[in-house]
């Protein structure tokens, strides 16, 4: 079932369904939840959503993406515009003349 707002047989919806065979094919267990959020990502990269986040519209596409994040020796996990959208939301002051390091740990200080 593709999520919500999209119409059955729309190009998202054979997107979704795509997504999810494909991952189910390789044993992904969360392949409907992944399928839906790509979806959603594109959704919201063409203006085809009501409401999208700067990221969602800024960062590089889903299929784009691909793996760069993942193969690569320097440490892992979010990038700085993402680290810099939590520490908005959570209220970190200062946050616009941090690096990634300092983002990193003001955001998990603000976690605990």
């Amino acid at each position: 079932m593709p999520p919500r707002g999209v119409k059955k047989g729309s190009k998202r919806a054979r997107q979704y369904e795509h997504i999810k065979d494909s991952l189910e094919e390789r044993g992904v267990k969360r392949a409907e939840e992944i399928a839906a959020r790509t979806v959603n990502k594109e959704r919201a990269r063409h203006g085809e959503s009501k409401t999208s986040s700067r990221l969602s519209r800024t960062d590089i596409s889903s299929g784009q993406r691909g793996g760069h994040r993942a193969h690569r020796s320097s440490p892992r996990g979010r990038t700085k515009d993402q680290l810099y959208e939590e520490a908005r939301r959570r209220g970190v002051k200062g946050r616009s003349k941090m690096n990634k390091a300092q983002l990193a740990r003001a955001v998990s200080r603000k976690r605990s």
